[in-house]
């Protein structure tokens, strides 16, 4: 029982740094839109293909096919180790911020999904009845003898 509660506490922690996480990369991809300098695009490009790289494996262990490649294509748009070049800024920005709404969803609606759950899981089947074991009756032996 004690697991239980303890496995429960870690999951709720996990998901608290998942969700701040989530959305420091979506605040980063909406700040990306004004001029900075190449650092940051550097620094984002890092933090979006760690968090990207998350939501694939997540999305890859519920078997949410269309998820993993929406954010497949975003950890490749924003791989920091072979990265991709569109040299324009005006084609970055839309970039930005739809990965910044993204993982904004990301967020919500994960949330409404497991509150959906959390309903639903509350109503309990009703029980079958249990039957015992079939009884013996025992009848008199004057029965027995006048069948025979």
């Amino acid at each position: 029982m004690m697991e239980k509660a303890n496995n429960k506490t870690e999951t709720l922690r996990l998901e608290i740094v998942y969700k701040t996480f989530f959305s420091f990369c979506a605040l980063c991809c909406f700040v990306a839109v004004l001029p900075l300098p190449i650092s940051y695009y550097t620094f984002l490009r890092v933090i979006v293909f760690i968090a990207s790289g998350i939501a694939v494996y997540h999305f890859g262990k519920q078997k949410e096919y269309h998820s993993i490649i929406i954010f497949g294509v975003i950890l490749v748009l924003f791989n920091p180790i072979i990265p991709v070049h569109f040299y324009l800024k005006s084609i970055w920005i839309p970039i930005d911020i739809v990965t910044g709404i993204l993982f904004l969803l990301l967020i919500f609606i994960r949330k409404k999904v497991k509150e959906i759950t959390q309903e639903i899981v509350p109503e309990s089947l009703p029980q079958q009845k249990t039957y015992s074991r079939d009884r013996i009756i025992k009848t008199s032996s004057k029965n027995n003898n006048n069948n025979e």
